[in-house]
């Protein structure tokens, strides 16, 4: 597992073949989340580039306290767009989507992405 790149709200790191993303805090504004990551990605990191092939996407957002009144769907809409060109060429790869709401240590949003590939070839006959 690579270490963590960034320093500011957005961080990411490699785990293998999956891409790992963290941002910091949270507001209801989805579309706040796709110029801050997009950035990230544009100044910050110099890890693996996009690949073609299905994808799974787990996206968690942690909050403190009541849960902040956000559609999730939105969140996750703006959230493909934003690592789209980084993670995979096109959210049309996204084969299996989880996003969810918890309880957690601090607010902030998890990002997790990896190909399917091996998951598909375990699948069996």
């Amino acid at each position: 597992m690579q270490g963590w790149v960034g320093q500011g709200r957005v961080r990411a790191r490699e785990d293998g073949p999956a891409l790992e993303i963290a941002v910091e805090g949270l507001t209801t504004q989805a579309k706040y989340y796709k110029p801050l990551i997009y950035e990230f990605f544009r100044k910050e990191w110099r890890g693996a580039r996009p690949a073609w092939g299905d994808f799974s996407v787990e996206i968690r957002m942690e909050h403190q306290g009541d849960p902040p009144w956000m559609d999730l769907d939105n969140l996750a809409k703006a959230l493909l767009d934003s690592i789209k060109g980084y993670a995979f060429h096109d959210d049309a790869q996204v084969s299996r989507l989880l996003v969810e709401r918890s309880p957690g240590e601090r607010e902030r949003i998890t990002i997790r992405i990896a190909p399917r590939a091996a998951a598909g070839a375990a699948g069996g006959s």
